[in-house]
């Protein structure tokens, strides 16, 4: 008998609506975000309030293996702008993260085995 997973909660979907929304360093939703606001915001429909940083969120629920992701769990990075934790999205299927990228490309979808994310891959945390 599992909890019911993020997915149920419809975190996927609610994460999808803000495909292509502009990045915004320091910006926590609803039109701009940076990648710590952005997974916050999307948690916060759903009544739970994540810290506003890469770290903090990195030591929130349980730590998931690569293995078992599953939709809606939190992604973390290191070493990505800085040195450390620094950059969080949303695992949502088959080999995919949502997250808000960059000024550049804002929300979007990346593979977690791209060559840029793939070695700076540092865990996932399920929240539900």
């Amino acid at each position: 008998d599992r909890s019911a997973s993020a997915q149920d909660h419809g975190v996927v979907r609610e994460a999808m609506s803000h495909l292509g929304k502009p990045y915004v360093h320091g910006s926590g939703g609803p039109d701009t975000f940076d990648c710590s606001g952005f997974t916050s915001y999307v948690y916060r429909q759903f009544g739970v309030d994540l810290p506003r940083t890469c770290e903090g969120q990195y030591v929130c629920g349980r730590p998931v293996s690569r293995d078992d992701l599953q939709p809606g769990d939190i992604v973390v990075f290191r070493n990505t702008y800085r040195a450390g934790i620094s950059h969080v999205g949303i695992y949502v299927g088959q080999g995919m993260f949502i997250h808000a990228s960059n000024s550049r490309s804002g929300v979007k979808l990346t593979e977690l085995d791209s060559s840029y994310y793939a070695p700076r891959y540092a865990g996932a945390r399920r929240i539900f």
